[in-house]
């Protein structure tokens, strides 16, 4: 398969005060077009920080980044702003829906702002919510609410769909159907999908799992904590 984004030495600290702490030591990583793939780790492991990076939501202290042919490790704001519009959908573990839009006023946010994007309806109805399309969040289960979100992400075609915990605030039947729902994504829309998670179950899901340990990539199963 075609190498959809590559991570090369990819290395991120922040400063606290007079000490620099690492987030990420020495990160190489691949993504294929079409994979689904799980960063598992505990807490503080760097799964999130390297998730921001591959969505475009941060850069890296050092090392290089490129999105099939764009170089992405020096990006501007305004290069990562259209690398993030054009190319990535985000799925969070909160929803992040407007209380007082419906189902289908919350998705169509997103279609301004993305060049070919699908219909409102069409994404609501991927993700199986067509009955619910006139709902407000207060009146959607957790569940259907994380589909919204969900249709929200893909309403703008996006190759690379990034998921930071998705199931996070899910009970074990619900997060077992968004699970499927992604994996459905994955497999016959051909979405690129990156999911973090503290959830070795999540891990049954995905083509690939990724182990991160004190900001370094592991060929062991890294300790998880929920």
């Amino acid at each position: 398969m075609n190498a959809v984004l590559v991570m090369q030495g990819i290395t991120k600290s922040y400063r606290m005060g007079e000490v620099e702490v690492p987030a990420l030591r020495g990160i190489d990583l691949e993504l294929s077009a079409g994979e689904m793939v799980v960063l598992l780790g505990a807490s503080g492991s760097g799964k999130s920080t390297l998730l921001n990076i591959l969505g475009g939501l941060d850069v890296p202290t050092a090392g290089h980044i490129r999105y099939r042919d764009h170089e992405l490790t020096n990006a501007n704001e305004r290069a990562l702003t259209i690398y993030r519009r054009d190319h990535v959908g985000f799925v969070f573990q909160f929803y992040n829906l407007i209380p007082s839009l419906t189902a289908i006023e919350n998705v169509a946010l997103v279609t301004d702002l993305a060049n070919k994007p699908l219909s409102p309806g069409d994404a609501l109805e991927l993700v199986g919510l067509t009955d619910r399309r006139k709902h407000r969040p207060g009146e959607l289960s957790g569940g259907q609410q994380q589909r919204v979100a969900i249709a929200r992400a893909i309403v703008a075609d996006p190759t690379l769909l990034i998921c930071d915990e998705p199931t996070g605030d899910l009970d074990r039947e619900t997060t077992e159907e968004i699970l499927r729902l992604l994996q459905l994504l994955n497999r016959e829309h051909g979405k690129t999908i990156v999911m973090v998670t503290h959830d070795p179950k999540a891990a049954s899901f995905a083509g690939r799992i990724v182990h991160l340990d004190k900001g370094a990539l592991t060929d062991a199963p890294a300790e998880t904590a929920a």
